[in-house]
């Protein structure tokens, strides 16, 4: 279990009682301790799959009640608040918040204290711990929105890009050429930007759009509502299509939870040559200084930057060479 839920539990401070919801914890979270009954809420499908693994009963969201609600705070604020206003709102017990100084953990104590009276709190490896008595009002304020709508699009509070079309995404779509091919697949598709636009060509026959985050693919489903399009809650890293594909593309993601990892962009572009056909074409927008260009080499016949400027770089990769599986 995490160190300071731990101390916690074990200083005998806190207590939990009757039906637990343990709200976004990250695979950084030992939850050893916790009984399997123990409900999981976690909408990124490969910390939900670990947890599942591990035999936890686990879901992307939820509004069923709970008697204690235990949040691990994430970093995007908006998402953290939303977070514990949704706890307080269906737990009638004790919401525990836990959180790193680095996930705002003091700001969110901080502004809990002037609404309601405070239990614990514990620091503990650069963080803190501390526990309230749940009621829906204490923090009404804070719960999301039930319409958020950002340049026309449907987005959410946590989600890519959330505020917002990024630029990134709109300089690959301005570069993409007018024949796209008629199977395409778009992979960290987030909230649909890109695939909105791709429906618009009437000669694509198809988008699958792979995100792994459900409150992302969630909003993507309420702004793309053309049958063409089809919707997969998956980890891209693993996603087996049942068909190839003759484009595919992305603006891949480089980072899961806090740390910057450019293997996961790699991986992506893994997936891509995997599963798309011999003749089939990789389009690839990247922040510029991300080392892409060797991997894409390894997988691709032909890599070329098509468009781009200081900050971002358009990529086409074509011909994948990797070995089909």
């Amino acid at each position: 279990m995490s160190v300071r839920l731990t101390l916690a539990l074990d200083s005998g401070d806190l207590q939990l009682s009757g039906v637990t919801s343990v709200v976004l914890p990250t695979p950084d979270h030992d939850l050893s301790a916790l009984p399997k009954s123990a409900e999981v809420v976690q909408p990124f499908k490969p910390f939900h799959d670990h947890f599942v693994s591990q035999g936890f009963e686990c879901v992307p969201e939820t509004t069923a009640p709970c008697d204690t609600a235990i949040v691990f705070l994430p970093r995007a604020k908006a998402q953290a608040r939303a977070a514990v206003a949704a706890a307080c709102q269906r737990c009638s017990g004790l919401v525990v918040i836990d959180g790193a100084k680095t996930d705002g953990i003091d700001s969110i104590l901080k502004e809990l204290r002037k609404r309601v009276e405070i239990f614990g709190p514990m620091s503990k490896a650069h963080g803190k711990i501390f526990w309230f008595q749940s009621a829906p009002e204490i923090v009404a304020d804070w719960v999301a929105p039930s319409e958020q709508i950002v340049d026309g699009f449907h987005t959410a509070p946590g989600v890519f890009s959330a505020d917002g079309i990024d630029p990134a995404s709109a300089l690959l779509i301005d570069s993409l050429p007018q024949k796209l091919g008629t199977r395409v697949a778009d992979l960290g598709a987030g909230w649909g930007f890109l695939s909105a636009r791709l429906l618009q060509d009437p000669k694509i026959e198809s988008v699958d759009l792979v995100e792994a985050d459900h409150a992302a693919l969630t909003c993507a489903q309420t702004n793309i509502t053309d049958d063409r399009a089809r919707f997969h809650w998956a980890d891209a890293l693993t996603w087996q299509p049942k068909e190839q594909f003759n484009t595919v593309v992305m603006n891949p993601p480089f980072h899961t939870s806090r740390a910057a990892e450019p293997t996961l962009g790699q991986g992506f572009i893994q997936t891509a040559a995997r599963i798309l056909t011999t003749s089939g074409t990789l389009w690839l927008v990247a922040n510029r200084h991300l080392p892409y260009e060797t991997v894409l080499g390894q997988h691709f016949a032909s890599v070329q930057e098509t468009a781009g400027d200081n900050r971002f770089k358009v990529l086409r990769a074509q011909r994948p060479t990797r070995k089909r599986r």
